[in-house]
């Protein structure tokens, strides 16, 4: 008997630092960081808030019957993960309701960043005027248990605060790590502690799937030291070290066209076949979706 999927995955934004709309971005998507994972309970879990929540918002108020709610983990508050708030339909309609988490920035709680990106100076509508329910909470590393999901979170190496999530399922189910914005290699310096890298592939041990940023390739991580991002050999190291079954390439560099994203995924299953044996390797692409 096969066993019935625990959670529903599905992409709804994959790039990273600034939408990236056109004909050359067709296949892996435009829109930023946004990801919808479904419990087994029907429950909605989404990750990151950027301009891919936009899609999602008007697909669930196409499918609406009843109230809308949903818990929403932003891992940071950078334009490309919260840029989709706005937009996002439901938060129009009275009797929906919504739970965000996330982490304060140099002293600034979510909530007020969240408002300040729509201040009048730069946005029309302030987050007040809203009519749906909107709960804000902020988080740090630790387990979070949500309606039909368990979540664990882990500081990673970006600037400002910057969490990456474990899910799965509160009973028995293979488990998702969403590990974006994150700098593997050397450079920067993050309030992480000499253990980070033991830490992190002990809190990834035994996850199915690991979507991880992959912004860089090998030629310019080096010139790009520092900003908080790694190449899809890091990630595969990572995965490889923690055991994961899959890995998916997220965060996808802007200036990188669906034709650039394909060669470096090519180079990365070459990667992969050397030092990782029975590692799937793909790159996320923005409506694509999967089951765990």
């Amino acid at each position: 008997m096969s066993r019935a999927a625990s959670l529903k995955v599905r992409f709804w934004g994959t790039r990273g630092s600034i939408p990236t709309p056109g004909p050359h971005t067709t296949r892996y998507g435009g829109n930023t960081a946004c990801i919808s994972v479904t419990g087994a309970g029907g429950r909605l879990l989404i990750l990151d808030a950027g301009s891919g929540l936009r899609p999602l918002g008007h697909e669930m108020m196409a499918k609406q019957g009843s109230p809308l709610s949903a818990d929403i983990l932003i891992t940071h508050t950078h334009w490309d993960h919260i840029q989709g708030l706005p937009f996002f339909k439901p938060l129009s309609g009275s009797g929906n309701s919504f739970r965000v988490y996330g982490a304060a920035q140099q002293g600034i709680a979510l909530e007020q960043i969240l408002r300040r990106q729509m201040d009048p100076m730069v946005f029309p509508i302030p987050l007040e005027a809203f009519a749906a329910g909107i709960d804000v909470s902020e988080i740090g590393e630790g387990p979070l248990e949500l309606s039909d999901f368990r979540v664990a979170s882990f500081r990673l190496r970006h600037p400002g605060t910057t969490l990456g999530f474990r899910i799965g399922p509160l009973g028995p189910g293979r488990e998702l790590a969403y590990l974006t914005d994150n700098e593997l290699g050397a450079g920067g310096e993050y309030p992480v502690g000499a253990d980070w890298r033991s830490r992190l592939v002990a809190f990834l041990a035994g996850t199915d799937t690991l979507i991880h940023d992959a912004m860089y390739s090998d030629q310019i991580i080096h010139a790009r030291a520092g900003w908080g991002h790694s190449t899809p050999r890091q990630a595969v190291d990572l995965a490889s070290e923690a055991g994961c079954r899959r890995l998916l390439l997220f965060h996808h560099e802007p200036e990188h066209s669906d034709d650039a994203i394909d060669s470096l995924l090519g180079d990365t299953r070459d990667y992969a076949r050397r030092v990782a044996s029975g590692l799937t390797v793909d790159a996320a692409a923005e409506g694509e979706s999967f089951s765990l």
